[in-house]
């Protein structure tokens, strides 16, 4: 998060999705995490993500809430719903999720 996010960061709720990719429907993935990080922005009290995954396909995509219901909602999302499904059938060997407050939050950046 930019330092300019950093007050909208503590005290929200962090959704922390780790996950090992398999090989199948690398298109196909691609365009459909595109797709879930434009819903997911444009859905009530969403405040951010970071992500990012390795050559060998492990990830880890942080997404930012500023409740609990805005987190619910979105895990129910009918769209949303469906890549958790095609996830699971094609495109994940492995995933973990976990719900956490953000209790303190700092950053720092070099000024160059």
């Amino acid at each position: 998060m930019t330092d300019s996010r950093q007050a909208l960061v503590q005290g929200c709720f962090a959704v922390i999705f780790t996950s090992q990719r398999t090989s199948r429907g690398e298109a196909e993935y691609a365009a459909t995490a595109e797709r879930m990080e434009q819903l997911a922005a444009r859905q009530p009290g969403y405040l951010g993500v970071e992500s990012v995954r390795g050559a060998d396909g492990r990830g880890i995509t942080i997404s930012y809430w500023n409740s609990l219901d805005a987190v619910e909602a979105w895990r129910t999302h009918a769209e949303h719903l469906l890549a958790q499904q095609s996830g699971k059938e094609q495109w994940y060997q492995s995933f973990a999720l976990h719900v956490c407050r953000v209790e303190r939050s700092r950053t720092w950046r070099r000024e160059n």
